[in-house]
């Protein structure tokens, strides 16, 4: 009798634990189909406003990076404008010389110095890493936090904790969405023709003007589109609804970070929806486990995707104070 009742107990764990497994939102994670090459070079490209000219294989030279606007921010770092073979990318082709990033990766302008150092130890020593394991972005992320020489790191991690940082992305809720897919660069963006889909439980996060994101024009901005609801739930979750930890006690009042003893915390109000979603998946999953992650550990634990659609939502919609 006893044998049947630890077999019953086992057996309900088993339903509960197959019924909480979750699939991953591949929406989140930019997985390139390999057969998406870069655009083949048609010769050199402006951007309204800049004098410089740049063909296709410079734009996407991931060693390279290439400045339209470079009187509009201080001289760049070695290991910002340019990378090291093989293995460190230049930190300014996927976060842009004005730090702005994009949906697929981080925008680092105004993140503590401090912020930027532990994630990138954090990455060497593979206490973060991405849910998503063959996402392309995070891939080349781990490989330059694992070779950068220190200093290098350093310097990046003070130039952009410098840089003001101009919000991109505004939300919008709605029912439905363009059919999209990823294009060169893991860039997600609308598929010509393929008209639109119900949007369910994603974030789906697309340049507003394409020709300027694939230029890499960094005042290019997004539309984040979140189901419709998300921005009041997500601030009765952000504001302590069903026993969570109000996001502003770490994040500060408007949640621009502040410091808490030895960490650091980031600013997130503006940032990109699709990336906060990512990172909360990546916490509550066990993929982000650094010094300062267990800070959010215990925020996350009790939530839902749609919970963390709804919060990365309300914080992308949220102002910055003193935005250029």
């Amino acid at each position: 009798m006893r044998f049947r009742a630890v077999l019953l107990v086992a057996v309900c764990f088993l339903v509960f634990a197959t019924a909480r497994a979750e699939v991953l939102p591949e929406w989140a994670y930019p997985v390139l189909d390999p057969s998406v090459k870069p655009y083949a070079d048609d010769g050199p490209h402006s951007l309204a406003g800049s004098a410089a000219q740049f063909t296709w294989p410079q734009l996407y030279n991931s060693m390279v990076a290439a400045d339209w606007f470079p009187e509009s921010h201080p001289p760049m770092p070695a290991a910002v404008a340019r990378g090291t073979p093989p293995d460190v990318y230049a930190c300014g082709m996927c976060h842009q010389p004005n730090g702005a990033g994009r949906p697929e990766n981080a925008s680092l302008a105004g993140l503590p110095a401090a912020y930027i150092l532990q994630q990138l130890a954090d990455m060497k020593s593979g206490a973060r890493r991405s849910s998503g394991a063959e996402a392309g972005p995070e891939i080349r992320m781990v490989s330059s936090a694992a070779h950068v020489a220190q200093a290098d790191a350093e310097a990046a991690a003070a130039y952009f904790a410098a840089l003001p940082y101009r919000p991109t992305v505004r939300v919008v809720e709605t029912e439905r969405v363009p059919v999209t897919a990823l294009i060169a660069g893991s860039l997600r963006a609308p598929v010509a023709g393929a008209g639109s889909e119900p949007i369910g439980q994603r974030v789906i996060e697309i340049p507003e003007d394409l020709e300027r994101v694939k230029l890499h024009d960094p005042r290019a901005t997004f539309i984040a589109y979140v189901p419709p609801g998300s921005i009041a739930r997500g601030e009765a979750i952000a504001a302590g609804a069903g026993g969570s930890v109000p996001c502003a006690t770490c994040h500060g009042a408007a949640l621009q970070g502040q410091v808490l003893g030895e960490a650091s915390v980031p600013p997130i109000a503006g940032r990109s929806a699709l990336y906060i979603v990512r990172q909360l998946y990546d916490i509550r999953h066990g993929a982000r486990a650094g010094a300062w992650s267990a800070l959010m550990a215990p925020v996350v634990a009790g939530m839902e995707l749609e919970d963390m659609i709804a919060v990365a939502a309300y914080v992308a919609s949220r102002p910055v104070v003193g935005a250029p």
